[in-house]
C-alpha cells in the first residue's frame, strides 16, 4: 500500500484515476492545481506523485522539482496530453519515473505505479537487510529465518565443545562456513585451521596428505613433509568431502581420532596430536554404511555432534540479506550499491537455487559486473534464474509459463468478470452495483463504457430451476 498525492485540474481525472488507485488497496490524496500540491508535499510524505504537467499555479515539472529536493524523496509519474518523445526524455532527465501521454487506460496508470510499489518493496528489503547485516561480525554464518537462528544458535554450542562436528547439507549451502564459525568461536581460534578436500586426492597421496610422510616413502617423495593433521595441532582440522575417503585411509583415520596419534607413512614412530575434526558430506553416510564403502564405526566417531543446513530454498526470508551481503563484498566501498528491477528481484525469488549459497554469489557477480552500476534487470541474470519470468513489458510467454499473461491483461480480465458479478448482484441497478464496489457510479459507468458492457443492457439473476 502506497501513499499517493494525485494532482490534476480536471476532476474526471482525479475522480477516475483517484477510485482506480484506491480499489488497489492505496491511500489517495488528490489536488486541484499546483499550489495545492504543494502544501500537501509540506505537510505530508509521499510516496508516489502522480501529476499533470499544465496546471496553474505551478506546473508539473515545479512539482517535481520540489519532491527531488526532499530528502526521502518520492517516485513521480508525469501525465500530459501534450506529451511528446521529448518532453518525455526531459521528465526522465529531471528525475520522472514514468510518463504516461493522455487519454490512457486506468489499468495502465495502475500497471506503472504497481511497478513501483514492487521496486520500493525491494528496496526496502534490502535497507532492512542492510541493518540486519550491520549486527553480523565479518565472516560469520548470515541467516535471518528461523532454521538459520536455530543453526546459529547450535553453532555457538558446538563451539564450546572439542568434540568432532559432522555437517551436512547439499553442495553449496556453506558447509566449510559453518566449519570456520565454529572453529572461530572456540577456544581453538587462535591456532590453525587446516581445511582438506578429500575428494581432490587420490586414494594413493590422501593417507601422506593427512598424515605426512618421510622421505622415500613412496615414489616422488623426495622429502619428508608434515601432513595436515600436524599443520593443525592445537587447532581445528575440517574434512571436506568425508564421504570420498577409501577405504584404507578410513581405517587409519579411525585410528587416529580413537588414539589422538598419527604415524606419517614411512615410519612407525607415533606422534601425538591435539586436533578437533571437523567433517562434512552431502552425500548419506547411513545409505554408504549399507553399501558396505563408509565404515559404521568411523561414522559414530565423526558424528558426536551433528548439524543439518537447510538448503537455500527452503529459507527464502534469507534471500535479501543474503543479496545484500554479496553486493557488499562485491562492490568497491563508497560506491552506490546497485539496485533489482521488479522481474529481476522475482527472477531470484522464485528460482529453486539446486546450487544453493554458492550459486546466488556466483549469480551476483555476474549481475553486478553485466550492470556495471545500473539497476540489475534480467538480462543481467543467469539463463537458468531469468528463463521462467514473464516480463511484463511484452506480451509473449517464456518456456516454463505457457498461457501465463501480463499483469494488464489479466487485471481488465479480472475487472470485467467482477462487473458482470456486481452487477448481477444488483440485479441491474448501477446504483446498487457501484455500492457493492466501493466505487462512485461515475467511475463505474466509465468501467462499463471501458469494458463494452451495454448501459442499456439490464442483469437479471438467475432463473429458479422449478421442476423440483
Amino acid at each position: 500500500m502506497l501513499d499517493i498525492l494525485l494532482v490534476d485540474d480536471e476532476p474526471t481525472i482525479r475522480l477516475s484515476a483517484g477510485d482506480a488507485l484506491r480499489s488497489d488497496g492505496h491511500n489517495v490524496t488528490t489536488a486541484a492545481d499546483g499550489a495545492e500540491a504543494l502544501a500537501h508535499l509540506s505537510a505530508a510524505r509521499f510516496d508516489v506523485v502522480v501529476t499533470d504537467v499544465r496546471m496553474p499555479k505551478a506546473d508539473g515539472i515545479e512539482i517535481l522539482r520540489n519532491v527531488k529536493q526532499r530528502p526521502l524523496s518520492a517516485d513521480v509519474i508525469l501525465m500530459s496530453a501534450y506529451a511528446g518523445v521529448p518532453d518525455a526524455v526531459e521528465a526522465v532527465k529531471q528525475g520522472a519515473e514514468d510518463y504516461l501521454t493522455k487519454p490512457f487506460e486506468m489499468d495502465e496508470l495502475r500497471l506503472r505505479v504497481h511497478r513501483i510499489a514492487a521496486r520500493r518493496g525491494i528496496k526496502n528489503e534490502l535497507e532492512c537487510a542492510r541493518t540486519e547485516l550491520q549486527r553480523h561480525a565479518p565472516g560469520s554464518v548470515v541467516g535471518a529465518s528461523p532454521v538459520m537462528q536455530q543453526l546459529i544458535h547450535r553453532v555457538e554450542t558446538y563451539a564450546t565443545s572439542d568434540a568432532p562436528v559432522l555437517i551436512t547439507g547439499e553442495s553449496g549451502t556453506g558447509k566449510e562456513l559453518i566449519a570456520r564459525s565454529i572453529h572461530n568461536q572456540s577456544k581453538r581460534a587462535r591456532e590453525p585451521f587446516v581445511a582438506v578436500n578429500c575428494a581432490a586426492f587420490p586414494e594413493t597421496l590422501l593417507e601422506a596428505e593427512l598424515f605426512g610422510h618421510e622421505r622415500g616413502a613412496f615414489t616422488g617423495a623426495v622429502r619428508a613433509r608434515l601432513g595436515r593433521f600436524s599443520a593443525a595441532d592445537k587447532g581445528t582440522l575440517f574434512l571436506d568431502e568425508i564421504a570420498e575417503i577409501p577405504p584404507m585411509a578410513q581405517a587409519k583415520l579411525l585410528r587416529v581420532l580413537q588414539e589422538s596419534k598419527i604415524e606419517p607413512l614411512g615410519t612407525n614412530t607415533a606422534v601425538d596430536v591435539d586436533v578437533r575434526v571437523l567433517s562434512a558430506t552431502h552425500r548419506n553416510l547411513k545409505e554408504r554404511i549399507i553399501a558396505g564403502t563408509f565404515r559404521e564405526d568411523l561414522y559414530y566417531r565423526l558424528n558426536v555432534l551433528d548439524i543439518s543446513i537447510p538448503p537455500l530454498r527452503e529459507r527464502p526470508g534469507d534471500l535479501p540479506l543474503l543479496v545484500e551481503y554479496f553486493l557488499g563484498q562485491l562492490v568497491d566501498p563508497g560506491v552506490p550499491l546497485p539496485t533489482f528491477s521488479p522481474r529481476a528481484w522475482a527472477a531470484l525469488s522464485e528460482y529453486r537455487w539446486p546450487g544453493n549459497v554458492r550459486e546466488l554469489k556466483h549469480a551476483i557477480q555476474r549481475a553486478v559486473v553485466l550492470a556495471r552500476g545500473d539497476e540489475i534487470d534480467l538480462p543481467h541474470l543467469p539463463d537458468d534464474i531469468a528463463g521462467n519470468i514473464v516480463d511484463l513489458q511484452t506480451h509473449g510467454s517464456t518456456p516454463g509459463r505457457e498461457g501465463f499473461r501480463p499483469l494488464g491483461e489479466a487485471l481488465r480480465e479480472f475487472e470485467r468478470e467482477y462487473l458482470l458479478r456486481a452487477l448481477t448482484l444488483a440485479q441491474g441497478r448501477k446504483a446498487r452495483a457501484a455500492h457493492l464496489l466501493g466505487i462512485s457510479r461515475k467511475n463505474l459507468w466509465e468501467k462499463l463504457r471501458g469494458h463494452s458492457i451495454s448501459f442499456s443492457h439490464r442483469v437479471r439473476p438467475p432463473s429458479r430451476d422449478r421442476s423440483h
